[in-house]
Parts: structure tokens; C-alpha cells; sequence
């Protein structure tokens, strides 16, 4: 079957397909902040650039696009109607890239998540608990908020330990 779109056109619907700051992305980033946790996006001196990274808990998350990655899901098992075998051979190897990225990164030491584009749209609190299973508790702060000036720190200080109370800072 024959693309119906010209190059050009095709060219520049491609060209609005992001590899980072997708709307599924966004979702679990909103979900993961609100639970607690903090994260670094998308670092490029790990295998596979993943699009959330918890650096202390060696964790990360993958958010995958259902047709990209070929999910089993219905919007995964949908291939294009034209050029059929450039496709098949793009997504199997899109498929195969991401299981050696996994194993690499868990032999390196990582704990590795893989969220799905499906999982995102619905049931968001079934995310949220798979989530929280995968990374653990939330780190409780030890230590006052850290506030600007002298007279200030000395105040944290007191505050993180009670008994410099009568002591006095020059």
C-alpha cells in the first residue's frame, strides 16, 4: 500500500514524534513528585539515556510508548499499513535494543521499571502503588529547612540538635 501523505508531509509528522517530555512521561513524573520522591531526567552518562532516575535508591524508569516498544497491549500490536517491512524490522530491533539496555543496566547494579504508555491513561492508582513497591519508602528529612544568613544557620542548628540550646555562637 502507498503512503498517502507526500515525503514532505510524512517528514514533518514524524518530526513531532518527542523521544523525551511525552505526555506519558509527564503523567508518572507528575504521579512520582506528588508521591515524595525526587528524580533526575533523561542523564546521558547512562546506557540508554532512561527517562527517570533515582540516583541513591539505583533505580530507574522506563516510559515506554505502547507502539514503539511494542507492547502486547491493543495500541502495540498495531503495525503501519505501508512499508511493512521497514517497520516490523524497526520495531523488533527497537524491542531487542531496550531488553539489552535492561540487561546491561541491571548488571551494572540497577534496578530497572518499565511502565507502559497503556498504563498511564487509566487506573492511575494502580500506577501509583506499583510505583511505590518499586522504590521504596520515602526518605524522611532529618534536617530543618536550609535558610540564607548567619543568624539563620545558627537557628537550624538549634533546632537540629536541642541540646546546643543554652549555647551561644559567637
Amino acid at each position: 500500500m502507498k503512503d498517502p501523505l507526500s515525503p514532505g508531509e510524512r517528514s514533518k509528522r514524524m518530526s513531532l514524534v518527542r523521544s523525551k517530555d511525552t505526555k506519558p512521561e509527564m503523567r508518572v513524573r507528575r504521579l512520582v513528585h506528588a508521591m515524595g520522591y525526587r528524580y533526575h531526567l533523561h542523564p546521558k552518562n547512562l546506557l540508554g539515556r532512561p527517562d527517570i532516575v533515582f540516583p541513591r535508591r539505583r533505580k530507574i524508569v522506563f516510559v515506554h510508548g505502547c507502539f514503539w516498544h511494542q507492547h502486547t497491549c491493543v495500541m502495540g500490536a498495531r503495525m503501519p499499513k505501508s512499508r511493512i517491512e521497514f517497520w516490523q524490522h524497526k520495531l523488533y530491533g527497537n524491542k531487542k535494543r531496550d531488553a539489552k539496555i535492561r540487561r546491561r543496566l541491571c548488571a551494572a547494579g540497577w534496578s530497572v521499571l518499565v511502565v507502559w504508555e497503556c498504563q498511564t491513561t487509566s487506573r492511575l492508582d494502580r500506577l501509583g502503588k506499583r510505583l511505590r513497591s518499586f522504590l521504596g519508602a520515602e526518605r524522611q528529612r532529618t534536617r530543618a529547612p536550609l535558610l540564607k544568613g548567619t543568624r539563620n544557620r545558627r537557628r537550624r542548628l538549634r533546632a537540629a540538635s536541642p541540646q546546643l540550646e543554652g549555647h551561644r555562637t559567637p
